[in-house]
């Protein structure tokens, strides 16, 4: 029974995270940071610029000044809940970066024949990560993040660590830049017989911001592919501003069966930000809203 369980919630992954075909597990790893990178199609890792990346990429923390925290709730399908946060701050000179992410299932029926189910259980995911980032030219950042992983499914648990490492290139055009990460690259202790493999993956992406007037203008583009799958993903998104207080966005993520557009609003008072995604899904999936708030300091 307990190995029936595990097959079928696999399959459940695959289907309410992925949404499309592979050999990973640990389907948590791909969720956004950030609900402003999310609205945007998720191209966070050219996006990013401040404390979400050190879950996009880490590079992105190089010359950040001051300190940083974010907390995101997000309402995923299906009953799926996570709770993402991190602090930036400076540690010898070096932006320095803290983050996790908890994600949940709860209430999963046990059942062996029809009728009442026999009981409960719930799944629990969750990454504790360390970052940096710092200049190696004058216009070539470097950074990298290590993350403690846990997966608890029925009476199973295990353990792994995973790293990430980042590169961004900032272009002789103001505000146009360039970036690759390659993430998830590590692996995980047995889950009963066997150890999940982790979701590695690479992105290459562009950002490029400007103002025009009072409004200020963002694009972002990135190719994106989990090395153990056969997709190829283009995420791209832009946002448009207004006196730095509101902002609307709108993304595309391509290469999946269920979810495509996304969109999103964005308030800032002062050092606070707010920001809102909503991203929609087809096949009767429902739709995710993720929610975060920042402060600087």
């Amino acid at each position: 029974m307990k190995r029936i369980l595990i097959i079928i919630f696999t399959i459940f992954s695959t289907v309410v995270f992925a949404q499309s075909s592979g050999n990973n597990g640990l389907p948590f790893l791909k969720f956004g940071f950030g609900a402003r990178n999310v609205a945007m199609g998720d191209a966070g890792s050219a996006l990013a610029n401040d404390i979400t990346s050190l879950f996009y990429n880490p590079s992105g923390l190089a010359g950040t000044e001051g300190s940083e925290a974010i907390f995101m709730h997000s309402e995923w399908i299906q009953d799926v809940r996570s709770e993402v946060g991190g602090i930036r701050s400076q540690l010898f000179g070096l932006p320095v970066a803290l983050g996790f992410n908890l994600t949940s299932i709860d209430g999963i029926e046990v059942r062996q024949k029809p009728g009442e189910a026999e009981t409960t259980f719930d799944v629990t995911y969750f990454f504790g990560s360390l970052s940096t980032g710092f200049f190696i030219t004058d216009n070539i950042s470097f950074g990298t993040s290590v993350k403690y992983l846990y997966e608890g499914l029925y009476t199973e648990e295990a353990t792994g660590f995973a790293f990430d490492f980042g590169l961004t290139y900032l272009s002789p055009i103001d505000g146009l830049k360039a970036t690759a990460v390659y993430k998830n690259l590590g692996s995980m202790n047995e889950l009963r017989k066997e150890s999940t493999k982790l979701p590695a993956e690479l992105r290459i992406g562009s950002a490029y911001s400007f103002d025009v007037d009072e409004f200020g203008l963002t694009a972002a583009a990135e190719f994106h592919k989990y090395t153990l799958e056969d997709e190829v993903h283009i995420n791209a998104g832009a946002e448009v501003k207004y006196k730095n207080l509101i902002a609307l966005r709108a993304g595309y993520q391509s290469g999946y069966e269920s979810r495509g557009f996304t969109g999103g609003i964005g308030l800032t008072w002062g050092r606070l930000n707010f920001d809102y995604a909503f991203v929609p899904f087809s096949l009767g999936f429902g739709s995710a809203n993720l929610f975060s708030l920042g402060f600087r300091f």
